[in-house]
């Protein structure tokens, strides 16, 4: 029996990809079956529910006062009385904004005062928002008091509200402990992003800013940047470019630092502490300073070119507009030069805590140091380290401080507002912040997210991490 389970497990790893959809696929199967549960639970208190039950209906919080439960019915009562007063005064014009987006546009000469689309925008978002914690409070005011009335149906007293809040305090507390963190990620980052998400599916940038109107344009936007027009070439240049970087860069960063490790390593090297300070004091130095100094050294006026022209030679625009490759190779080896120091810290952990009598064995067997280092070393510190690689990947990828400190806002022929050493993240800052083209940026900015995450999904279920990780425990 234990033989047919590892089969299984091996299967199942074997085939990521299967499994993820055999798990989407069961959730979807399963997702009739579950809504006609949440279905029949609303059907019971529909038809089953008593006068008090429906009072809650119509006024939230009534039904609990009928069964004098004084505290948490003047509690839904005023939740309801606030949100109402809301939605009178402000909501109502809020939501029907979000979807106008103004009918009037500001005219300074004639004094007319205008809408506001980006304002409308944010503010019928917000109202939403509103609309949404309101509904999940009514639903939870009908549920209390259908709860309340089947304990009073079982013989049994309802549970005091100083019981429910001490419960909050005890046994629920991880609920009233994660309730800010909750309320403080969807108000500093989840909603951001909403309204950043929102923006890409607007005409907003360019010559449509306020006081102009702005209009809902669907998909236009990623038609745009996809397909024929004056983004789609510069796209796919830069796109290629940015998948090439990221490889490129993580890997050198990566097998670099572990290299580096392994030497340090070695018994025969003498002063380790001397050699691993030096590239930990280039990690501690800031980055931008260091990408400054690269800019310089390269430079016409810097240290190189000036030994070039003491040779007689001509000095040479390494990061000029037509440098081509060569400030592409100098961006590689300034970025391997900030981050190689923290790969090769991680190594250095890793590599300590591996097993020697794992080498013993493949030396008495007549490995040889590469296929010991392939077969042992690499695997290992590849399962101990994908997450972060994956991370690194992720970084390089949308690494806007290497060419923007090295090159700095450099528009090419052939380009839309960039070079041909711009990766997407400092296109979009082009756009975006030099050039308003926001709505154009949002767009961007999806697709980047979504570029990364099938990505880092995909190599994340074929790596040793998650294929083997029964192996390594």
């Amino acid at each position: 029996m234990s033989n047919n389970v590892s089969v299984n497990v091996k299967e199942k790893k074997a085939n990521p990809f299967v499994s993820l959809g055999n798990k989407i696929a069961s959730f979807f199967k399963n997702l009739p079956s579950t809504l006609n549960k949440k279905l029949a639970g609303a059907k019971e208190i529909v038809t089953q529910g008593n006068g008090k039950v429906c009072a809650s209906m119509c006024i939230m919080g009534l039904g609990q006062l009928m069964y004098k439960q004084w505290a948490k019915g003047i509690i839904y009562l005023l939740c309801q009385v606030a949100f109402l007063a809301y939605f009178v005064l402000k909501g109502a014009s809020d939501f029907i904004g979000f979807f106008t987006l103004g009918t009037t546009e500001s005219n300074a000469w004639v004094g007319i005062e205008g809408d506001n689309s980006v304002i409308m925008m944010l503010m019928g978002l917000l109202s939403i928002v509103a609309i949404i914690f309101y509904i999940v409070i009514y639903i939870a005011n009908i549920k209390d008091c259908y709860s309340i009335q089947c304990s009073v149906d079982t013989l049994k007293e309802p549970k005091p509200f100083k019981k429910e809040v001490g419960a909050l305090l005890n046994q629920k507390f991880y609920k009233t402990a994660l309730a800010l963190p909750i309320v403080g990620v969807c108000v500093f980052s989840i909603l951001p992003i909403v309204f950043m998400i929102i923006i890409a599916f607007t005409n907003y940038g360019g010559d449509i800013v306020p006081p102009k109107l702005i209009d809902w344009v669907g998909l236009d936007n990623f038609a745009r940047i996809l397909t024929l027009g004056q983004f789609a070439p510069t796209f796919f240049k830069i796109f290629g470019w940015n998948i090439l970087w990221a490889v490129l860069s993580t890997a050198i960063n990566y097998f670099a630092g572990l290299a580096l490790a392994l030497l340090l390593n070695k018994k025969i090297v003498k002063g380790k502490t001397l050699w691993r300070m030096f590239p930990i004091l280039a990690y501690a130095v800031p980055g931008f300073i260091t990408l400054l100094a690269f800019k310089y050294m390269f430079s016409y006026g810097g240290p190189i070119n000036q030994m070039i022209t003491e040779a007689g030679g001509t000095a040479i625009g390494f990061l000029d507009i037509d440098a081509g490759w060569t400030a592409k190779l100098i961006g590689l080896f300034a970025n391997a030069w900030l981050n190689i120091p923290s790969s090769m810290l991680l190594a250095t952990g890793i590599l300590s805590n591996m097993n020697t009598d794992l080498y013993e064995a493949a030396r008495v067997d007549g490995a040889s140091p590469f296929k010991q280092f392939v077969k042992i070393t690499l695997p290992y510190v590849l399962f101990a380290t994908m997450p972060v690689l994956i991370s690194q990947f992720i970084s390089n990828f949308n690494n806007f401080g290497i060419f923007y400190f090295l090159r700095g806002a450099m528009y090419m022929d052939g380009y839309f507002l960039a070079s041909d050493s711009d990766l997407l993240i400092n296109w979009l800052y082009n756009m975006s912040i030099n050039n308003n083209y926001y709505s154009i940026g949002a767009a961007i900015s999806i697709i980047i997210f979504i570029i990364t995450s099938v990505i880092s999904l995909s190599v994340y279920v074929l790596s040793p991490s998650y294929k083997s990780e029964e192996t390594y425990q």
